[in-house]
């Protein structure tokens, strides 16, 4: 599991102006090139390898490791159904199709400022992937809080979707790999407002940071919307690290 810890630097209006334009950039070319490289892996990432007969699909085939596989998502499921999803815990197989088509959001999270204001911060480098359904976070959010009526049934999808992808990389660990070789970092992330349901989290490294709380809220007021990005720090893309230098570097002492 992995927590946010976002350094705080100052910056002046001109300075944040700048950044932020490359920022914008920077955060497009990496969620397009994430989509794009998600869908190439799409075959390599079949929920049926995983759980086998569990799920219905056209090939039923049985799955060795399936049974501990299932066992384990049920175990998942029911520590984290109740609040705040207030769905029953028992998972009743065969579960329904899971498509093998990954979507991945940019990570959004809350900042407290001064225990008053609540602005909802968006990172440019960090994604949220899972198996895609008809109940995406967004829509799941607003049927926990009341804003959507609420439809047990893709929400229920929508938990075994992440759930899925979790134990998917944790039973094959040479899809982590695939993916860090990539030059992505990749953790279990819990979402707090969603009663720590876990998801993948794929992570460019790339440091960003955030201003200070009062520079945040002047930005916020003046466009009348509590929200905020993370920034790209300036010399991030020059000191982005080459996994497979600092690898070979180490082999050779």
């Amino acid at each position: 599991m992995t927590e946010l810890n976002i350094p705080r630097t100052d910056l002046n209006n001109q300075e944040f102006l700048g950044l932020r334009q490359a920022t914008d950039k920077i955060a497009g070319l990496l969620s397009q090139r994430l989509k794009g490289q998600l869908a190439a892996l799409r075959p390599l990432f079949i929920p049926r390898k995983l759980l086998g007969t569990y799920i219905k699909s056209s090939a039923q085939q049985e799955i060795h490791g399936s049974d501990k596989a299932f066992a384990e998502l049920q175990e998942r499921f029911s520590s984290i159904c109740v609040a705040p999803f207030q769905l029953s815990k028992k998972l009743h197989p065969p579960l329904a199709a899971i498509s093998n088509a990954l979507e991945c959001k940019p990570l959004q999270y809350e900042l407290n400022i001064e225990g008053e204001r609540t602005v909802t911060i968006t990172s440019p480098t960090r994604f949220l992937v899972a198996y895609q359904c008809e109940c995406p976070l967004e829509r799941l959010r607003g049927m926990v809080q009341g804003r959507e009526s609420r439809q047990e049934d893709e929400m229920r999808q929508a938990l075994i979707c992440h759930l899925a992808l979790v134990l998917l990389l944790e039973h094959f660990p040479a899809l982590k790999t695939l993916l860090e070789e990539l030059r992505y970092q990749v953790d279990t992330y819990l979402i707090p407002d969603l009663g720590n349901l876990p998801a993948i989290m794929v992570t460019v490294p790339l440091a960003t940071f955030l201003p200070p709380d009062r520079f945040i809220t002047e930005v916020t007021q003046l466009s009348g919307i509590p929200a905020f990005q993370e920034i790209i720090a300036e010399d991030a893309v020059s000191n982005m690290p080459d996994l497979l230098q600092q690898e070979l570097e180490k082999l050779i002492g």
